[in-house]
C-alpha cells in the first residue's frame, strides 16, 4: 500500500470519527504530526512571551525570576498541558476545550469555557502583536507615540489575518518553518553569547532583585507572569485537530512536546541572556527594553540589533499561529450557536476551506482590545488568566466525572493511574495564579475579569441559556 493511499485511508477514518461526534468534515485536513506541534510551539514561542517580558522580570524578582521562577512554573504549566494532551486524545474537534467542558460537565460549564477561552484567545493575539509593534517601533528608532504603535500593530494583525484567510497549507508551511526558525535563533543566540563570555557567573542566576517597591516575596509572586505568559497557548494543537491527520495521538504529543521542548530552551535562553547583563542596576532601569539594550550592551549595537531582528521575526511567527488557534475556537464556537450573528462567523470560504469571517472578526477584536486596556502588563494578564481558566474548567469537569463514576470517553493518549493526581495538581495552580496575576501592579486585569465574568452570568441567564444548545455531541 503505497503512501497516498494510507493517507487517503486515514483522512476517511478521520472524518468518520468526526461525523460520530456530530460534525462534517468542512475545514481541510491536512497537517501532519509535526505540524500540529509546530503550532502549539510557535504559539508558546519563547522567543516572543519571555523576551516581551525580560524587563520586567527584572522589575519583579530579577534573575531569580529567570532561573527559579521560570522552573517553578514550568513544572506547574506541564501539568495542566498533561491533563490537557489527555482530553484531545478523547475528544478531536475544533471547540478544543469548550467541547470537552460539554461533554463532561454540562453546556453551561461548555459555553463558559468557550468564552473564556475566546476572550484569551483575543487577548494573547493582542498581546503578542502589541509588544511586537513596540520592539519593531524600538529598533527603527520611530517616535513613540500612540498613533505610530496603533499604525504597525495595526499592519501586524492585518498580515496574520490575510495569510489565515488564504489557507491552512500556506499557514501549516510556516508554522513548520516557525519551528526550526525558533530553535535556530535560540542556538545562534547561545553561541553568539558564549563565545563573547559571559559578563556574570553562574551563582548570579540565583541572585533576588526588584525595583518595584514591593516585599521581595510578593514582587517574585507577580514576577511569576513571565514565564506564564511564555507558557501558554499550547491549546492550539487541540484547536486544529479537525485539520490534523490521526488527531488522537497527533494532538496530545503536539502539546507535550511542545511544552516540553519549550520549557528547556527558554531556561537555557533566559540563562544566557541573564549572566550576560553586564551591570544589574542599568538592566532594570532599560524597563520594557531591557533585552534589547542588554544585547546591544553585550554585542555592540550592529550584532545586538540583528539579533532583535531575528527575535521579532519569531514574533511573527508567533502572532501568525494564534490567529489561527483563535480563529478555530472561534468558528467552532459558533458553529454550534454559541455567538452572537453565529450563522456569519461559522461560514468557510469554499475557496480556501477557511473560516474567514472568524478570522477578520479576530482582527477587528484585536484591535479593540488593544485600544481598551491600557497597561501592557495587564493585557498578557488578562489572556494568561482567561486561557488558563479555560483549561481548568474541563478539566475539573473529568474530575467531578470521575467521582461520579465516569470520566467520559479515554483516547489512545492517557496518563493512567496519574491522571487524577496531576490533575488536581494543575487545577491548585491554576487558582493559584487566578489569584496571583489579578494583584497589583496588574490590579486592571483583575477588574477586567470581573467585568467579563459579570457579562457572562447576564448573558447566559438573560439569554444564553434559553437558546444554546451545546454541542451536537452527546451531552452529561
Amino acid at each position: 500500500m503505497d503512501h497516498d493511499q494510507k493517507e487517503r485511508e486515514q483522512h476517511g477514518r478521520d472524518a468518520k470519527d468526526l461525523r460520530k461526534m456530530g460534525y462534517a468534515q468542512e475545514l481541510l485536513r491536512d497537517m501532519g504530526g509535526f505540524s500540529n506541534f509546530a503550532i502549539s510551539f510557535s504559539i508558546i514561542s519563547i522567543l516572543t512571551g519571555a523576551t516581551q517580558l525580560f524587563g520586567y522580570g527584572l522589575q519583579h524578582g530579577g534573575p531569580l525570576q529567570m532561573s527559579v521562577g521560570w522552573l517553578l512554573v514550568s513544572f506547574f504549566t506541564m501539568m495542566v498541558a498533561l491533563s490537557m494532551a489527555e482530553l484531545a486524545s478523547a475528544y478531536p474537534t475544533a471547540g478544543a476545550l469548550y467541547h470537552w467542558s460539554s461533554f463532561l460537565g454540562g453546556r453551561a460549564l461548555g459555553w463558559f469555557t468557550a468564552c473564556f477561552n475566546t476572550m484569551g484567545q483575543f487577548a494573547i493575539l493582542a498581546g503578542i502583536d502589541w509588544g511586537l509593534a513596540n520592539f519593531v517601533i524600538g529598533l527603527l528608532g520611530l517616535p513613540t507615540k500612540p498613533a505610530t504603535t496603533i499604525a504597525v500593530y495595526a499592519a501586524l494583525l492585518f498580515s496574520h489575518a490575510l495569510l489565515n484567510h488564504l489557507g491552512i497549507r500556506i499557514v501549516a508551511w510556516l508554522n513548520d518553518f516557525s519551528a526550526w526558525y525558533h530553535i535556530a535563533v535560540v542556538f545562534f543566540l547561545l553561541i553568539v553569547l558564549g563565545r563573547i563570555g559571559f559578563a556574570q557567573p553562574v551563582s548570579f542566576l540565583f541572585k533576588f532583585s526588584s525595583s518595584d517597591g514591593f516585599r521581595p516575596s510578593y514582587s517574585f509572586l507577580v514576577g511569576l507572569l513571565l514565564a506564564q505568559w511564555t507558557l501558554t497557548g499550547y491549546d492550539a494543537s487541540a484547536h486544529v485537530t479537525e485539520e490534523t491527520n490521526d488527531p488522537r495521538r497527533n494532538a496530545p504529543w503536539g502539546i507535550f512536546i511542545a511544552v516540553a521542548v519549550s520549557i528547556v530552551f527558554g531556561f537555557l535562553m533566559l540563562a544566557a541572556i541573564t549572566l550576560s547583563i553586564p551591570d544589574l542596576a542599568q538592566a532594570t532601569a532599560f524597563g520594557d527594553n531591557a533585552l534589547i539594550e542588554v544585547l546591544k550592551l553585550r554585542l555592540g549595537p550592529a550584532m545586538g540589533a540583528a539579533l532583535v531582528w531575528l527575535i521579532c521575526g519569531a514574533m511573527w511567527l508567533c502572532g501568525l499561529g494564534a490567529m489561527t488557534s483563535a480563529s478555530r475556537m472561534v468558528f467552532a464556537f459558533a458553529r454550534d450557536g454559541g455567538l452572537p450573528g453565529h450563522a456569519l462567523w461559522a461560514q468557510v470560504s469554499k475557496k480556501y476551506r477557511t473560516p474567514v469571517n472568524a478570522i477578520w472578526g479576530l482582527f477587528v477584536c484585536a484591535m479593540l482590545i488593544a485600544l481598551s486596556v491600557q497597561a501592557y502588563s495587564a493585557v498578557l494578564s488578562i489572556a494568561v488568566l482567561s486561557l488558563y481558566i479555560s483549561y481548568g474548567l474541563p478539566i475539573a469537569a473529568r474530575l467531578y466525572a470521575r467521582a461520579r463514576g465516569h470520566g467520559g470517553d479515554i483516547g489512545p493518549w492517557r496518563l493512567g493511574r496519574f491522571s487524577t493526581p496531576i490533575a488536581i495538581v494543575a487545577l491548585l495552580w491554576i487558582g493559584c495564579i487566578t489569584v496571583v496575576f489579578v494583584l497589583p501592579p496588574n490590579e486592571g486585569a483583575g477588574k477586567a475579569m470581573a467585568g467579563l465574568l459579570a457579562a457572562l452570568l447576564a448573558i447566559w441567564f438573560g439569554r444564553a441559556r434559553a437558546r444554546f444548545k451545546g454541542p451536537r455531541y452527546h451531552i452529561q
